[in-house]
């Protein structure tokens, strides 16, 4: 299964050449929270898309229907589709019956929730826009999405934390090669940054409380000054078919997914297991699936959210995994550019390596000094500070999530 089409909606960039200048420029979207006031929390930063005008997407009566969660996903999927080449409003009615969307979301539509709240406070049942009941539920956005371009065949969206990005790729690929669908439009989006998630989050300790200057550095994975993750937006679609389909109707490959695995640490909410073990597992099983050794392998992009339990426990896998290779692996988190979309996060990660593969560019781990003792010792490549030009013919994309979800998706180069 291979990806022919990529419509990124990101903090760095919206659509993808945006995107991929902003991976090149290798700056962060990280800055002090501006949307609301954040006096109460200890944590103060995240990384907003300021440049996303939806006016230029939607007419007026269609916007009134879609919140910011719903945006994101249509105009993702609306990038990927034309990035793919694909005019669904053409599809014969087969077609469209064997096109599917499958998408992931941990929140769906609570920041406008929260705000159709305090209206419903402050003046009553009659002022909550009657569009609400509409947009909150996780489902909205690939309904919407098959809405509007027809899309008949299976439908669905998952809420498996930080990790649903990873999941929808994995069920997508697993609807195509099952025969279910032909062709499928796979992805995440998420919209959180609203006063009540942020101060939820704050409250369990979970985000940065760094307050310095630059703001960015809130967000420095696998850096021994890490201290919690930033909040982040966003969404990316993804056009997934058939090998032999996409070279029948000429169009540009950018990747093939090739393998996928999830499973659950039943341990704890929000601390992993210690050691490892099941995210060594998650990758192994994502590799078997796709066929590859540890030596395929040339570069991960890990979950490397910038806390201190998860960075390490990563870290701690892909040695056990890979032996004496893990050394030989590049390991860039690129949270640092984007904040953590929560469950938008994978499917923004995805992409970058989809590119790694096709345009040959890793970017690298913003914001790098040095690991503490411990996770210096294991001799990682975290690709600090400055991208590198190569080519990885296999890259594996992890993603974890509360409640001690783990995924893996494995990508390859098409020979």
């Amino acid at each position: 299964m291979v990806i022919t089409g990529i419509g990124p909606v990101t903090p760095i960039g919206v659509g993808l050449k945006p995107f991929w200048h902003g991976l090149l420029a290798q700056k962060s979207a990280i800055k002090r929270l501006a949307r609301f006031e954040v006096e109460h929390c200890k944590a103060k930063h995240s990384a907003e898309i300021t440049d996303f005008t939806p006016e230029m997407y939607f007419q007026p009566h269609k916007l009134k229907r879609l919140d910011r969660y719903g945006q994101f996903a249509l105009v993702s999927a609306k990038l990927a589709l034309d990035d793919a080449g694909l005019v669904p409003n053409e599809f014969t009615d087969e077609l469209s019956s064997r096109a599917g969307v499958i998408f992931g979301t941990a929140l769906g539509g609570i920041s406008d929730a929260e705000a159709e709240h305090a209206k419903y406070l402050e003046r009553g049942p009659k002022a909550v826009d009657r569009s609400l009941a509409l947009q909150i539920f996780g489902g909205a956005a690939h309904s919407n999405i098959a809405i509007e371009y027809g899309f008949t065949g299976v439908s669905t969206t998952n809420s498996n934390s930080c990790a649903s990005g990873n999941v929808a790729l994995g069920e997508a690929f697993r609807s195509i090669r099952s025969g279910h669908l032909d062709l499928a439009v796979v992805g995440a989006a998420e919209s959180s940054i609203a006063p009540l998630t942020f101060s939820a989050f704050d409250n369990i300790a979970t985000m940065s409380r760094w307050d310095g200057e630059p703001a960015e550095h809130a967000c420095r994975p696998f850096d021994a000054q890490r201290d919690g993750f930033v909040m982040g937006e966003g969404a990316c679609s993804f056009v997934m078919e058939e090998l032999s389909a996409a070279k029948r109707r000429g169009a540009a490959i950018y990747a093939e997914v090739c393998g996928f695995s999830h499973n659950n640490e039943a341990y704890h909410m929000t601390t992993p297991r210690p050691g490892g073990e099941l995210v060594r597992r998650v990758m192994a099983e994502a590799m078997r699936e796709a066929k590859v050794n540890v030596h395929d392998v040339a570069y991960i992009n890990p979950h490397g959210s910038s806390t201190k339990l998860n960075d390490f426990n990563e870290a701690l896998a892909i040695c056990d995994l890979f032996g004496n290779h893990a050394r030989s692996l590049a390991i860039s988190g690129t949270k640092a550019y984007t904040g953590h979309a929560l469950g938008a996060a994978s499917a923004l990660e995805a992409a970058c390596c989809i590119l790694a593969i096709s345009r040959g560019f890793i970017p690298p781990t913003l914001h790098y000094s040095a690991s503490e003792p411990e996770l210096a010792a294991l001799g990682l490549d975290f690709v600090p500070n400055q991208g590198r030009e190569a080519k990885p013919k296999v890259c594996l994309n992890n993603a974890f999530g509360f409640g001690g979800i783990n995924s893996c998706v494995a990508l390859a180069a098409i020979d």
